[in-house]
């Protein structure tokens, strides 16, 4: 992938839409990602496309988690893709096809390198990645499919009719449709384990609904392959630093999603200091809510409390002078002078105004569960990773009774953090404290997206309370 003699540039400009599709350099939709990329990529699209990605799989190991119905999400990923991961159909005359097919294969050879390294990514990134080819399989044009089938060896065997008519009793006796292909038994496990085939001499008879798991197997056992090879070789890469550290930082986004970065007002309305202590009461993540609560009992955070609090109060609406007097009013046993010299400079330079004056982004769920990991007596983090199971149980009830969520729903919100799935069980509880204007199980912020940052839920929980407040003055 980095040999530079062998390198070449993409060039848009020399596909031909009249060409017939097997003279395209990706002429299906549908691709197993046998040939990695050995043409020349700068650094922003080698990291852009691998995070579009990543944004889709990240969604569908969430949608695990969440144990949703296939339909459910396939629903979830085709919304995902189209906003992240477009990849249209041969047919579609008006769209440059091979440039979204070229931006797919790169985005999914950059992650092979994230996600090699250990069995457990390999796992995950085979299973969503299997999920992702099955929502595009199911949806892509009959005849361009029937063309990528044909296009590949897949090991199996057109069923003659001779063979149908000697199986035609035993193949009515287990309920099994007439098959249309064979293929030997290892290639379809999962159909023999739930007698959806015929078994004859070692070789498996299957009926032509069941063709995709023949497919979904070679492709899992093809990657599962390339991943063991890539792993193998990904030892010549640790040496540039420029590509590890953007792998080590895409090869955790499974645990809490890939957030974009917040950096406006999440209400659209500037926030004023004495509104904060309501808002945290009705719409802020555990996270932020805790760090409240410390802050309000305590009259003082810590320094990495107050850059996760402080950066979150800044992009939710808050402006310097109206953070200076938050702050100023919350650390009240403190003298005028001793805040002036110790802390005022520090909430500046949160917003730009000292030191390199950069604008800096509030902290997104994966800075916060894998970065500045609290101490005992610390109060930022995830409560969700980092308190003790007994102590999340109760922070819960106390902090979200009132919103509607009891004891009966803790061992769900338990489960997915046990499984390491925090951000979901953060959105479980944004769906249980959200039910009474309206939002189901499985809705999360908005069309199934998951919670990936704490002024993500922020804002949607207070978009939904003033669009109730909006539908109340219509009534009225």
């Amino acid at each position: 992938m980095y040999n530079n003699s062998e390198r070449r540039k993409f060039d848009p400009a020399k596909f031909d839409s009249s060409k017939p599709a097997n003279s395209f350099e990706w002429p299906f939709r549908l691709n197993f990602y046998d040939k990695s990329p050995w043409y020349e990529v700068s650094l922003e699209d080698f990291e852009r496309y691998a995070l579009d990605r990543l944004r889709v799989l990240a969604e569908i190991e969430s949608s695990f988690a969440r144990n949703r119905s296939w339909e459910e999400l396939k629903s979830v990923t085709t919304r995902q893709c189209k906003d992240h991961l477009p990849l249209n159909s041969s047919s579609a005359l008006t769209v440059d096809t091979q440039t979204e097919r070229r931006n797919d294969h790169l985005g999914h050879f950059v992650l092979r390198l994230a996600f090699c390294r250990s069995e457990d990514l390999r796992r995950r990134f085979v299973k969503a990645e299997t999920a992702l080819f099955r929502v595009r399989y199911e949806s892509d044009d009959t005849k361009e499919r029937e063309l990528f089938l044909q296009s590949r060896d897949f090991k199996w065997t057109e069923v003659n009719s001779e063979e149908k008519l000697q199986y035609a009793s035993e193949l009515k006796g287990l309920g099994i449709q007439q098959p249309e292909e064979g293929v030997r038994w290892t290639q379809v496990p999962d159909l023999v384990n739930k007698r959806r085939v015929l078994l004859k001499d070692g070789w498996a008879y299957v009926p032509s609904k069941e063709q995709l798991s023949i497919v979904l197997r070679a492709f899992e056992a093809n990657l599962e392959n390339a991943l063991d090879s890539t792993a193998r070789s990904i030892m010549r890469m640790d040496g540039d630093t420029r590509l590890t550290e953007i792998l080590n930082h895409m090869s955790r986004g499974f645990v809490a999603g890939v957030a974009s970065e917040y950096s406006g007002p999440a209400t659209g309305d500037e926030i004023r200091a004495d509104m904060v202590d309501d808002l945290a009461k009705r719409h802020f993540p555990l996270c932020m809510r805790n760090l409240h609560e410390c802050l309000m009992r305590d009259r003082h955070l810590k320094h990495f409390g107050r850059l996760q609090y402080g950066l979150f109060l800044k992009v939710l609406g808050l402006s310097i002078d109206e953070a200076i007097a938050f702050w100023r009013k919350s650390f009240s046993n403190l003298t005028d002078d001793k805040f002036n010299k110790e802390y005022k400079y520090n909430i500046r330079h949160s917003f730009g105004l000292e030191g390199k004056r950069a604008n800096y982004p509030a902290k997104s769920c994966q800075q916060i569960l894998l970065t500045d990991k609290p101490g005992p007596s610390d109060c930022h983090g995830c409560p969700y990773r980092h308190f003790s199971p007994d102590n999340l149980q109760t922070s819960l009830l106390a902090t979200y009774s009132l919103q509607g969520l009891t004891s009966t729903d803790l061992a769900e919100v338990m489960r997915t953090v046990k499984e390491g799935h925090y951000h979901v069980a953060c959105t479980r509880v944004f769906e249980i404290t959200h039910a009474a204007a309206g939002v189901k199980k499985g809705d999360g912020i908005g069309e199934g997206e998951s919670v990936t940052h704490p002024n993500q839920y922020a804002a949607k929980s207070i978009e939904i309370e003033k669009a109730q407040q909006k539908d109340a003055m219509v009534v009225e």
